[in-house]
C-alpha cells in the first residue's frame, strides 16, 4: 500500500468508526423514550444550548484555567526534579520509593485531605490537586529520558570542561525532551480527569460541578451534555498538544528519519 493510500485509509477509518458508533446509538434509541439514555441528536441539541457559548465564562473557562495552571506547574516541577534525579544514582535511590508510593495512591483517596489541608474549595486546592497527580508522568519520563542519554556525550562535555548548567542546557535537556513530551501528554489527559474529579466533589463552578448538579437533580440531558463536553475538551487539548509537539520535536523526527535502523 502506498503512503498516500495508507494516509487516506487512516483518515477514513478515524472518521468512519465514530460515525458508525453514533449511528448505532441513534438507531438503538430512536424507538425508545428513555430519559436516562437519550438519543445522540437530543444530546447535541442540549450541548449546543448549554455550552455554545452561554455558560463558557461561568463553567468552561474556570475548568480550562485550572487545567492550564495545574498542568504547567506539574511540567515545571517534573522537569526541574527529574533532571537532577536522572543524573544522580544516589538521588534516585533516595527518591524513588517516595515517588512510587505517592504515585500509587488514587486521586479520590487524597481529595478530602487536600480540602482539609488547604482549607479551601477554591482554585488553590484544585490547581494543587491537579499539579500533584500530573507531576508523576512528567517526572518519571524525565528521569528515564536523562538516564537514556549516551554516557559518552556527558563524559565528552566534562572532558572539555563544559560547565554543568551548559551540559544540562545543551545536552541533557534536548536529549531527554522526547521522553519529557511523552510524559506531558499523559499528564495532560490526567489533568482533565483530575479536574473533573476535584470540581465534582469540591466546587461551585466548572464542568465537574455541572455534572454533579445534573446528577443530583436528575437532569439527565445536561449530564450527558457535560460528559460530551469533557470528551470534546480532552480531544481538543490533545490535538493542540500534538501540534505543539510536532513543531518542537521536528528536529527529532528528522534525526530518526535520517538514522538507519
Amino acid at each position: 500500500m502506498s503512503p498516500r493510500l495508507y494516509r487516506t485509509a487512516k483518515v477514513a477509518a478515524e472518521i468512519a468508526v465514530p460515525i458508525a458508533l453514533v449511528a448505532a446509538w441513534q438507531l438503538y434509541t430512536v424507538e425508545r423514550d428513555d430519559p436516562k439514555f437519550p438519543r445522540p441528536t437530543t444530546i447535541i441539541v442540549e450541548f449546543r444550548r448549554l455550552w455554545l457559548f452561554s455558560q463558557f465564562d461561568t463553567h468552561i473557562a474556570p475548568s480550562l484555567e485550572r487545567i492550564a495552571l495545574g498542568f504547567s506547574i506539574a511540567v515545571v516541577l517534573g522537569v526541574a526534579l527529574g533532571i537532577p534525579l536522572g543524573l544522580s544514582r544516589l538521588g534516585r535511590s533516595a527518591a524513588m520509593p517516595h515517588i512510587e508510593y505517592w504515585r500509587a495512591i488514587p486521586p479520590p483517596a487524597l481529595l478530602p485531605i487536600s480540602i482539609l489541608l488547604l482549607h479551601s474549595i477554591g482554585n488553590l486546592q484544585k490547581v494543587s490537586f491537579i499539579a500533584f497527580f500530573c507531576v508523576f508522568p512528567v517526572l518519571l519520563n524525565t528521569i528515564d529520558g536523562v538516564r537514556g542519554i549516551e554516557p559518552t556525550l556527558i563524559e565528552t562535555a566534562r572532558s572539555f570542561r563544559v560547565p554543568p548548567h551548559e551540559q544540562i542546557r545543551r545536552i541533557v535537556f534536548p536529549a531527554a525532551l522526547p521522553q519529557i513530551f511523552a510524559g506531558m501528554r499523559t499528564s495532560l489527559a490526567l489533568a482533565v480527569i483530575v479536574m473533573v474529579l476535584s470540581e465534582y466533589f469540591s466546587s461551585t463552578n466548572g464542568v465537574g460541578y455541572v455534572l454533579l448538579i445534573s446528577k443530583n437533580t436528575f437532569q439527565f440531558l445536561p449530564m450527558w451534555a457535560a460528559i460530551l463536553l469533557i470528551g470534546v475538551l480532552g480531544y481538543l487539548l490533545n490535538l493542540l498538544f500534538l501540534l505543539v509537539e510536532r513543531h518542537v520535536l521536528a528536529w527529532h523526527r528528522g534525526w530518526r528519519a535520517a538514522t538507519p535502523l
